[in-house]
């Protein structure tokens, strides 16, 4: 196989990739727009769902899917958008629907009223490996909500399948981390470590720069707005690497190999960090622009959206594109 294929073009700022047990692939548009890409690789024309409720603001939107492990038995997917209650304030939540292959039913509200804002709204969502959804939660532009133990900004969420706090949680809420800024990837290693990836600052404390990778435990605090990049303090936990001056906008994360692969927007660039001996390596450097999602298919390569549409980026004439990668070639 080639190192690098073109899987779909021309979508509208995808976001998040899903893969169903029948190969088939579920992709998030942040304007709102479910799209389906069958198991020949095929994109359907239509969007197989349009969600109303949506409100497209700034960074918020239509952002994470995850599908249900025991899909095959449920049907249910899960969706993290951007809302509003009233018109004027904004906010996010995760909702289950049924999918049956052509389109969603059965809405139910999994996590309700997480606080958004125009940038900052986290928006990732995965199944870990004990069966609990995962929820990646941004400060909402309030620094502050993200120590506040009682708010689900700047969070990691854990959470059973039809929203419930998942047994175990650190302080029997839906909050398994906090200290988080805009995190927006996650995945697991094969010893089921959680891996995470955080935007670091743009402005606040007059401070660029310094995103983040993260080891996340149970109850663990990471620190911001406290400690930035290296710094440490007690009873605050400090990446496992940082970007220190440089910016990859880091977005989606997956796990393959030994290595955490993730995704950078203004880095413009597919990173691979390598846990074992600490390095990072560089991929595709300003080859396709902004890369929003990374995440490993069923047939063991990576596929990488773009995000040339989301207005902070130059868009190239098939844009948005979805990019499948033979990790063997890399």
């Amino acid at each position: 196989a080639s190192k690098i294929s073109v899987l779909a073009s021309s979508l509208e700022v995808p976001w998040a990739i899903g893969f169903l047990p029948d190969r088939t692939i579920l992709v998030t548009e942040r304007a709102g727009t479910l799209r389906f890409i069958d198991k020949n690789g095929q994109l359907a024309p239509s969007p197989v769902a349009i969600i109303d409720d949506v409100r497209q603001i700034g960074e918020g939107g239509l952002l994470g899917i995850a599908i249900h492990p025991k899909f095959q038995d449920n049907q249910y997917i899960y969706l993290y958008y951007t809302y509003s209650s009233n018109g004027v304030n904004t906010l996010n939540r995760v909702v289950r629907y049924k999918f049956d292959g052509t389109s969603l039913g059965e809405e139910k509200i999994i996590v309700g009223a997480i606080p958004g804002a125009v940038f900052h709204d986290g928006g990732r969502i995965k199944f870990g490996p004990d069966g609990f959804l995962y929820i990646t939660t941004g400060d909402a532009r309030d620094p502050s909500l993200s120590q506040n133990r009682g708010s689900l900004a700047g969070k990691i969420l854990r959470v059973t399948d039809d929203g419930a706090v998942a047994k175990g949680n650190p302080f029997g809420t839906f909050v398994y981390s906090l200290g988080h800024r805009n995190p927006q990837g996650i995945t697991w290693d094969d010893q089921n470590n959680l891996w995470e990836t955080e935007h670091g600052p743009s402005g606040e404390k007059g401070l660029c720069c310094h995103d983040e990778i993260n080891l996340v435990e149970s109850g663990g605090n990471y620190g911001w707005p406290e400690i930035v990049g290296t710094e440490s303090r007690t009873n605050l936990i400090s990446p496992m690497l940082e970007s220190d001056n440089d910016t990859w906008a880091p977005s989606g994360a997956a796990f393959l190999n030994g290595s955490i692969f993730f995704a950078g927007l203004r880095g413009t660039a597919l990173y691979e960090y390598r846990i074992n001996d600490k390095k990072l390596v560089t991929h595709f450097k300003g080859e396709f622009g902004r890369i929003r999602e990374v995440i490993v298919g069923p047939d063991g390569f990576l596929y990488l959206t773009t995000s040339n549409k989301d207005g902070r980026g130059t868009p190239a004439k098939m844009d948005d594109r979805i990019i499948r990668i033979n990790p063997q070639k890399l």
